[in-house]
Formats: C-alpha cells, sequence, structure tokens
C-alpha cells in the first residue's frame, strides 16, 4: 500500500479544473473550428461558417471543463447544485459544468502525519517534549468530504490533543519505559475521534521522548549509582558464598592432620612451581603444620622439574 505525507498532499491539486487531457481535446476542436472557417470561406455562406466555428468552440469549452481525470488513488467528491451528487473516479469522467462542482479531491492512499507534544506536564509535573507518527487512511471518502471541514487537519489536531491528555495522565517513568502502551492507546482515542470522519488509523509510534537536560543529568547520576550499589551486593554475596565454602570445607580438617597436610603441601606446591613465584606463609603455621620441611621438599621438587624440561 503507498505511503504519502499529508504535508505533500496539501500541496497537490485541491480541483483538477483542466486537467491536459481535456486542454489537448479543446485545442484540437479549437483548431478544427478555425481550419474548417478557412476552408469553408468562399464556398458556404458566412452564416454556416459562423454556426461551424460557434459549435465547435461550445464543444471546445464543454469539454475543457467537464471532462476530469481522477488518479488511481483518489476519489472526486462532486456536489449538483450544492448538493452531494456522488463519487467519480478513478479515471476518466464527466461533469456538468456550472451545475457541478468539484469541492475536493480524496486520497486514499494511508496519509503519514508527524505529530507532537512540546512542554507537555506529565503526572508527576515533568515537562517533556514528546514527537510521534501517525499512520492513517480515509476508507469513506463521502464521510470525509461531508462530515468535517479539512479533514487532513482535524486528524492532525486530534493526535496533538490525544498526545497531550495521554502524557498529563503519565508519571515520567512510565512514559520513558511504556512507548508501546502509550503507541496503543493513542491508536485508540484518535480512531475513535476519527472514525465518524470516515478515516481508521492503523497506527501510532512514539519517535523520541526529550526531558529537561538537568534532569536527564540526574537520571544518568542516579542510574550510575544504582549499577554500582548493585556490584557492591553481588561482591558482597560472593564473598558470603566464598566464606561459607571455606567454613564447610575446615569441617573435613578438623579431625584429619594428615590431610590438611596433604592440602597444605598441594597449596605450596602450586605457587612455587611458577617462575618468580614468591609465597608468604605465617610463622605460626610453619611451626603448626610442619611447613618448613614441606617447603624443602617442594622445593628439591621444583629443581627437579626445571632439571626435566631443559
Amino acid at each position: 500500500m503507498k505511503l504519502t505525507m499529508t504535508k505533500e498532499a496539501r500541496n497537490t491539486k485541491v480541483d483538477q479544473h483542466i486537467p491536459p487531457i481535456a486542454g489537448a481535446l479543446f485545442s484540437i476542436f479549437l483548431a478544427a473550428g478555425v481550419l474548417g472557417a478557412i476552408l469553408m470561406d468562399g464556398k458556404i455562406g458566412d452564416g454556416w461558417i459562423g454556426t461551424w466555428v460557434i459549435g465547435t468552440l461550445l464543444i471546445a469549452t464543454y469539454i475543457l471543463f467537464a471532462l476530469k481525470v481522477a488518479s488511481q488513488w483518489e476519489k472526486a467528491v462532486v456536489l449538483r447544485l450544492g448538493k452531494f451528487k456522488g463519487l467519480k473516479g478513478p479515471g476518466l469522467f464527466w461533469i456538468v459544468p456550472v451545475i457541478d462542482t468539484i469541492p475536493s479531491w480524496i486520497d486514499h492512499r494511508v496519509m503519514v502525519t508527524p505529530f507532537s507534544a512540546q512542554k507537555t506536564l506529565t503526572k508527576d509535573t515533568v515537562p517533556v517534549d514528546v514527537d510521534a507518527v501517525l499512520f492513517w487512511v480515509v476508507w469513506d471518502a463521502e464521510k470525509a468530504a461531508l462530515e468535517v471541514k479539512n479533514y487532513e487537519a482535524a486528524v492532525d489536531w486530534a493526535a496533538q490533543t490525544a498526545l497531550r491528555d495521554i502524557t498529563g495522565r503519565m508519571m515520567l517513568a512510565d512514559i520513558l519505559v511504556g512507548r508501546s502502551v502509550i503507541d496503543q492507546e493513542l491508536q485508540k482515542i484518535i480512531d475513535e475521534r476519527t472514525t465518524p470522519w470516515g478515516v481508521t488509523v492503523q497506527s501510532v509510534e512514539i519517535r523520541d521522548i526529550v526531558i529537561p537536560q538537568d534532569l536527564e543529568d540526574a537520571m544518568s547520576r542516579q542510574a550510575q549509582a544504582e549499577r554500582e550499589r548493585q556490584a557492591r551486593v553481588i561482591l558482597g554475596e560472593s564473598e558470603k558464598q566464598i566464606a561459607e565454602s571455606f567454613s564447610v570445607a575446615s569441617q573435613a580438617y578438623v579431625n584429619n592432620p594428615t590431610a590438611l597436610h596433604l592440602r597444605a603441601m598441594n597449596m605450596l606446591f602450586e605457587g612455587l612451581k611458577e617462575k618468580g613465584a614468591l609465597v608468604i606463609v605465617p610463622s605460626s603455621a610453619v611451626d603448626t603444620m610442619n611447613l618448613g620441611g614441606m617447603s624443602g621438599i617442594v622445593s628439591i621438587a621444583q629443581q627437579n622439574i626445571r632439571k626435566e624440561e631443559k
């Protein structure tokens, strides 16, 4: 389905008074009248020549103002003596000049209308700028032409007032995180307002939400502080889990000194096997766990490993 911007639609034809084909036919009949008068000069009476010229001129003028062309995506609203006569198009159609008029041409393509709410206060009195875009289409050309004056401007104003209304009923936090909810609510409200005009809303999309710079900076600092707090909580939970693991492990060594010595030897070996490693052991641990002898054993083992590597 084709899309068109409403501003572009307002700049297109308001009324196709003289379509190109009507102008071309007018020129052909006018040329035929003049050429016929020249060729018939002296052959028939002047009265007949005048009748020929006037007749061709009337036919050309009628074609010029009676023949209309509607594009594939539009309908022409025809009024006869001020009363609704019907819809014409797409394609070629005829009207009765003077008696029939075409006040508007209704575009049936999907229209795209950007709209906004500037400096609108939220429920918690925060001024925000909200930009959105509206996708809508005319489904009943008769209602769009007869029920509202300038249906395009009416849809634009309906969208703006609905956006301001929703913004004023919501907290700032809900607006920032609930764009999809706002989209659906806006579509519902605008569609209810425009349905009597023969217009249906297909979708509404929030494009941007701008808050005051000082408030944005404060929210950024708050978010940073919250992230740091969560990181410290996670670190504290990790320390707690490690302490609980050590507590459980220590129970396995309470009545088993041999296992404790073996674990100490493993720890020393793992620490000293790296080149340039330095392991600091409390003096009480050396006496209690006989780490002095074990460190010597580990040192000898480390020298043997280095020799094998060479």
